[in-house]
């Protein structure tokens, strides 16, 4: 049995991942499956050479909804740095995201952080398990993906993350996504059979 698990959230320039995009910023929460806990490890803007960047790479729409500012981005850790210290936090790790399609599939699995090649393994999306959890109606007869807001919201009562607002940074998502995945093991909607080789 699985007994802990890393959350990880990105905030990037744009949807269509790399090479297109880059990721912004990047945090990492663990959970304790039998505490059912939550713990801040890792929360870091990831620094680029932003003079470099297109026009719309500039006008991203984290920019323009939250207080992360291109400046910041231009100032901060290099990239290179922050890859190793995520892959050193993750080596071996059970890892997922709220939306394994977008923060796995189309960036972290890429250049440069490749960390399919050294996590443990990638776990079921939270976005998708809590989908008919959440049963928020769409087309044609089917759930639509909840955002993770709406997750929170109806899956996580009494504002366990302790979130005044929403701030559409990475360390704010990962906590309530953190938070959403415990309320998917509290109800046995997440599927835990996993060796845990540790």
């Amino acid at each position: 049995m699985l007994k802990e698990i890393y959350v990880i959230d990105t905030e990037t320039t744009g949807l269509d991942g790399y090479p297109d995009d880059h990721i912004l910023e990047i945090a990492i929460c663990k959970v304790n499956i039998e505490k059912k806990t939550v713990e801040k490890l890792f929360d870091s803007i990831v620094g680029h050479d932003v003079e470099c960047w297109s026009y719309p790479q500039k006008q991203a729409w984290i920019f323009g909804n939250s207080d992360l500012t291109l400046e910041m981005v231009g100032k901060a850790k290099p990239l290179k740095e922050i890859v190793k210290e995520v892959r050193k936090i993750l080596k071996n790790k059970y890892v997922t995201s709220f939306n394994v399609g977008f923060d796995f599939t189309k960036y972290l699995c890429c250049e440069p952080w490749n960390l399919e090649k050294v996590v443990k393994d990638i776990l079921n999306c939270i976005m998708m398990i809590a989908t008919p959890v959440c049963g928020i109606e769409g087309y044609f007869n089917e759930y639509k993906w909840p955002r993770l807001e709406e997750a929170y919201t109806m899956l996580c009562n009494g504002n366990p993350a302790n979130i005044e607002d929403q701030t559409h940074r990475a360390m704010d998502d990962t906590l309530m996504a953190s938070h959403v995945l415990i309320s998917l093991i509290e109800s046995e909607n997440y599927n835990l059979d996993q060796e845990d080789g540790n």
